[in-house]
């Protein structure tokens, strides 16, 4: 049972809803209803928004040059003391809109209380939520492009390092070191393209849409569009405050670059691992054992893959938030920002990690090259041998090799060292040109096509992956 003792404020109307309320809000309702505890970081957004606003009001007339000027200084002003810590945000005026009004009217006086004509806190958040996403997309773009220069620089470094290949974490072939990098590279290029994609949508502007049907006052949405560096305006002006498909976008594109960073940390913890000794972290990047001493812990990477499921939840929360909501705004869009929040930051911070990660951290070849020797890791190359050198359909070839293997297994040897007479045995027409196609080395050096392992094809996407990622 709710305390009644908590409803009993002054009577006294709240100052942001006018005449209709006789007395202010219950300690409870201010609470749930507040978000300026997270959406203050708006703010530029927001006095950015309000600048643009003031001056659109003041080309149509709509304010005087001096009222125009007056805001324009106070917000500007606002600015400042938010940068250098001396502005004071109060829960009680809810949001970030209404906090900066507040102050502006302390500033400047009656003018302030003209800024919110032909607007609504609707159209405004919406615009200011845009404007943050798409300087948030910059930003996780410039991280995907870091880190892609920290792997296309190691894959240079490594483009004829031989390691094992994985298929179901068994070793099935040998790759390049090189080559596995560049895997990466193209999943976060393909991330970076999904964020392209969102910010070109995202990027129109609601302004001027106030509540949800326009406005009756004469305003150019034109002009805002072009001083907001928006592409295009928005349509509909329903859509345009209850919109956060944005959100949702950004959010999802935000769980697919989670997801490859989680992949990649997850083979960063294994490749550690004494097991695999493929690399090894430094310091700054690894932590130790309140207990055993001898510990190297990749908590760098284990992190940034267990903030994968925080951004995915975050995807999920608004989209359950969207799903039941009519047109147009309802207050369950405050919900949007915490999440969008969280997962920027978290994002943001597991990108860095990586980058750091990866720019420092020493390769093992000799442990690579001695793990791409076992498991057999060349019985793919004799089934094309028999297929190109006997010209044996592949099925048949692939039970040949197969047969080999299990020879190999029972002998305790590699493929390489199986006596000439046992692979005539699987099949008379097998000469001794097939060793050359069961080392390791040959077996990588055979990938020749496009996009294939080799060095020599490695060398030609790392050249190709500069000029499409970096430059």
């Amino acid at each position: 049972m709710v305390n009644k003792n908590i409803s009993k404020d002054n009577k006294q109307s709240s100052a942001m809803w006018g005449g209709r309320f006789d007395s202010k809000p219950s300690k409870i309702m201010e609470n749930i209803n507040a978000s300026i505890s997270f959406d203050k970081r708006l703010y530029k957004e927001d006095i950015l928004t309000s600048i643009a606003h003031t001056k659109m009001l003041g080309k149509q007339k709509i304010l005087s040059k001096e009222e125009t000027s007056k805001i324009i200084n106070g917000l500007n002003q606002i600015q400042k003391e938010i940068e250098s810590n001396k502005f004071t945000f109060s829960s009680e005026l809810e949001d970030i809109h209404m906090n900066i009004e507040d102050r502006l009217k302390n500033i400047i006086g009656e003018p302030a209380g003209k800024l919110h004509t032909a607007r609504s806190r609707n159209d405004q958040v919406a615009t200011d939520l845009r404007l943050w996403t798409r300087n948030a997309i910059k930003t996780i773009d410039h991280c995907l492009k870091a880190l892609q220069k920290e792997l296309i620089d190691l894959a240079e470094k490594n483009y004829s390092t031989i390691m094992p290949g994985f298929t179901h974490l068994q070793i099935a072939q040998p790759v390049t070191f090189g080559h596995y990098l560049l895997a990466y590279v193209e999943m976060f290029g393909r991330d970076r393209s999904r964020y392209f994609d969102c910010s070109n949508r995202l990027n129109e502007n609601p302004l001027g849409s106030a509540a949800l049907a326009g406005t009756a006052f004469p305003i150019d949405r034109t002009f805002t569009t072009k001083e907001l560096n928006f592409s295009s305006t928005s349509s509909n002006s329903i859509d345009s405050v209850s919109d956060r498909d944005f959100v949702i976008e950004f959010l999802s594109v935000s769980s697919i670059t989670s997801i490859h960073l989680s992949r990649m940390a997850e083979e960063i913890v294994i490749w550690s691992t004494d097991q695999f000794n493929f690399i090894k972290l430094s310091d700054q990047y690894t932590t130790g054992s309140s207990i055993m001493p001898q510990k190297r812990n990749p908590d760098a990477a284990e992190l940034a893959r267990g903030k994968s499921g925080r951004i995915i939840g975050s995807l999920v929360a608004i989209m359950t938030v969207l799903k039941g909501l009519p047109l147009a705004y309802s207050k369950d869009l405050q919900e949007d920002k915490e999440g969008i929040f969280d997962a920027f930051d978290h994002l943001y911070l597991s990108l860095n990690a990586c980058i750091g990660m990866i720019s420092d951290l020493e390769v093992n070849r000799t442990a690579m090259l001695s793990s791409a020797c076992l498991g057999y890791s060349t019985a793919t190359d004799l089934a094309d041998w028999l297929v190109m050198e006997l010209n044996i359909p592949f099925r048949e070839a692939h039970s040949h090799s197969g047969k080999a293997v299990k020879y190999a297994e029972k002998n305790k040897c590699s493929l390489k060292d199986i006596p000439i007479e046992a692979f005539r045995e699987i099949d008379n027409r097998i000469n001794n040109k097939v060793y050359s196609f069961l080392s390791i080395e040959s077996s990588v050096n055979s990938k020749n096509s496009y996009g294939g392992t080799s060095p020599k094809e490695v060398k030609k996407q790392i050249k190709n992956a500069r000029k499409r990622f970096l430059s």
